[in-house]
């Protein structure tokens, strides 16, 4: 365990190393900057569930890499011992977390690699085989999003985004902060408006501190103040990320997007959404279908250990649905995606998988 220092690159929240799971505790920032070796399905499940380890993409590779986690933990005996193991543990891991999309898509996929294995040995090569495949292609998705990203907000200096989509979201650069980062590569002038996203405070705790470890210019907004900042002139456009998107391109997405997306259609900011297309499922036509967690009370009457609230009930949705036709266009690492969303969503998607 170590201080965290103001300056130097942010860690990699997730690794397969030594044929252990390592990742990093995303709780304990910006305090503490400390790793946690995950050697059981349980340790797997409750690092996902709890946000040690958040971000739709990351949690993707977390939990292909907890398939192999899991196999080690049991030792099935034999070959069909070890495909039994595998139902179990897509079921497990897969269902830790029910919004975002990538988990369960990257679970069942390192299952279903691993299930042609002749002997338990084999089953879990293949599944490892997977997982690593699955974290190389988070990365190469990121630098896709951004390279497209930065093309699509040449003109844009001042962006305005929710919660957290860079490094400690996903394996490579991130997702809507990828395109910053890119930018700021680049030698473009960017700066950053970062909302606080209550109540676990990932804009501020997560975002500010790694944009300013970064070096990139960052000012922290109260999520009230979101939308004075826009009807400002302050944002020259909104880039948030994405958990799960449905066919007509509604989007899940952390509990504040929709406000924002309404503030910004409201301010006529431009508002873009940017993911993998592995957070596009093309099993639900439309947001309806999308189960929003639902966190603890506690979360919201907490501020860390301080108590801020009474006792008193309160609602704590995770995520909250932004229709569609309030997205300009979605920046993924097969292009920008423009309305008719229910036709460049399929058309990309029957290119990735034309099967």
């Amino acid at each position: 365990m170590d201080a965290v220092g103001k300056g130097g690159s942010v860690p990699s929240p997730v690794e397969w190393s030594d044929g252990c799971l390592r990742v990093l505790d995303q709780t304990l920032l910006p305090d503490r900057l400390e790793v946690r070796t995950l050697c059981s399905v349980q340790e797997v499940v409750d690092a996902i569930r709890r946000l040690v380890v958040r971000g739709a993409p990351v949690i993707g590779v977390c939990g292909a890499f907890g398939v192999i986690v899991g196999l080690d933990e049991r030792r099935p005996a034999n070959v069909g011992a070890a495909r039994e193991e595998l139902e179990r543990l897509t079921v497990e891991i897969g269902q830790a977390r029910p919004t975002a999309v990538n988990l369960s898509w990257a679970v069942e996929r390192t299952t279903s690699a691993a299930r042609s294995g002749a002997t338990p040995e084999e089953i879990r090569q293949l599944a490892l085989e997977e997982a690593l495949r699955i974290q190389n292609e988070d990365r190469e998705a990121c630098r896709r999003i951004a390279a497209y990203g930065r093309a699509e907000l040449s003109n844009a200096r001042r962006l305005l985004t929710h919660c957290n989509t860079g490094r400690l979201a996903t394996t490579g650069i991130g997702t809507a902060l990828g395109i910053v980062y890119d930018k700021a590569k680049a030698g473009e002038s960017i700066e950053v408006f970062a909302t606080e996203t209550r109540p676990a405070l990932q804009g501020s705790r997560l975002t500010a501190w790694e944009l300013a470890r970064a070096g990139i210019p960052v000012t922290l907004l109260a999520d009230s103040a979101a939308g004075a900042a826009l009807a400002s002139g302050m944002v020259e456009a909104v880039v948030v990320g994405c958990d799960r998107v449905a066919l007509n391109g509604d989007v899940a997405n952390k509990i504040g997007t929709y406000t924002l997306a309404v503030l910004a259609r409201e301010a006529d900011v431009p508002f873009y959404v940017a993911g993998p297309l592995s957070s596009f499922d093309a099993a639900l036509h439309d947001g309806s279908g999308i189960v929003l967690e639902q966190r603890s009370p506690e979360e919201v009457r907490r501020i860390a250990a301080a108590v801020v609230a009474p006792d008193v009930p309160a609602w704590n949705p995770a995520f909250d649905i932004t229709p569609a036709r309030l997205t300009t266009a979605f920046i993924t690492d097969a292009g920008v995606l423009r309305p008719p969303f229910e036709e460049s969503i399929a058309r990309a998607l029957s290119r990735a998988w034309p099967n």
